[in-house]
């Protein structure tokens, strides 16, 4: 997961990209206006934030389960890592 802004380039390898089937989403243009509109929403509550966070382990335990959150089974929306 890549989040950021930048004015630079941001160069792939392709063949490296290719190989694993990586998906890279992106998105642009958002103006200082939509970056606002989204911290009011969520300062105010009206997006319900803790239900998009379904899995939370600690750093010693992210590796063991990180096959875990794969599997469409166990519901993973969003895993995070305690460091």
């Amino acid at each position: 997961v890549l989040v950021g802004l930048s004015k630079g380039e941001l160069v792939f390898e392709h063949p490296g990209i290719h190989a694993k089937e990586t998906t890279i989403l992106c998105s642009r243009n958002a103006t200082l206006e939509d970056f606002e509109h989204v911290i009011s929403v969520l300062e105010n509550g009206e997006f319900p934030i803790d239900s998009f966070i379904t899995h939370n382990v600690a750093y010693n335990n992210m590796i063991a389960d990180f096959d875990s959150w794969l599997d469409p089974a166990n519901g993973v929306i969003k895993a995070t890592v305690d460091f």
